[in-house]
């Protein structure tokens, strides 16, 4: 068994828009609700609980109405933080619940199967996995006036959906909120756990900006 939690409770400000990112369409559909089906359409056993802001919550409910978007799913409240909407969709899960929870950005809609089985496949065995995709670009670390260029071999990029066994998870959302906390990696690892990363998709971007919605056009 495997719960889905899909991170939109976000605005959206870099979009630059007064329709939250996750709400605008792509191919004539909302980006969150490409994101949900194909997620379960690459792993049927996904039980979704959708996190979104509580002023959005009615405007959900009538875009799944006016795209016929049927599947079944749990509603969670987001909060302020990224921290506190995850931990908002996972006390939705029982607190006897055996087996994952993934957590995915809402809008991520083009993770792979193949991402997806990895993770699943890694978590399994070690109780989590991340993707991630090597950097292709030279990095530089800016530090006051000057700057040095990093080795970016010992780098990576980090993608969701990231998977882990779901008692470690509810576990590690026990703990004090951190500002440093921007993922749920680091919230899993800062509780003492291991981080374990395994291969993800150059396509799985996070749709963010302008330019990334007319990347997202393209590849759909």
């Amino acid at each position: 068994m495997m719960w889905v939690i899909f991170v939109a409770a976000g605005v959206g400000l870099r979009m630059k828009t007064e329709t939250p990112k996750q709400f605008l369409e792509i191919s004539s559909k909302p980006i969150l609700i490409h994101t949900i089906t194909r997620f379960c359409e690459f792993c049927e056993c996904a039980l979704p609980i959708v996190v979104i802001s509580p002023s959005q919550i009615e405007r959900w409910k009538m875009l799944c109405k006016e795209h016929n978007f049927t599947l079944s799913h749990k509603i969670a409240e987001g909060g302020a933080t990224r921290f506190h909407s995850v931990k908002n969709g996972l006390s939705l899960i029982p607190n006897d619940a055996e087996g994952l929870v993934a957590v995915h950005d809402g809008v991520r809609p083009f993770a792979s199967r193949q991402t997806i089985n990895n993770c699943i496949r890694e978590a399994e065995k070690y109780g989590c996995a991340i993707p991630a995709v090597s950097v292709v670009d030279t990095i530089r670390e800016i530090s006051g006036n000057t700057s040095r260029a990093l080795d970016r071999s010992a780098l990576r990029l980090i993608q969701t959906p990231q998977i882990f066994d779901v008692q470690l998870l509810k576990k590690a959302y026990q703990q004090e909120y951190s500002p440093s906390f921007t993922d749920d990696a680091s919230v899993f690892e800062n509780a003492g756990n291991l981080i374990r990363l395994t291969a993800g998709n150059v396509e799985n971007i996070k749709i963010t900006t302008a330019h990334d919605l007319r990347v997202a056009e393209a590849l759909l």
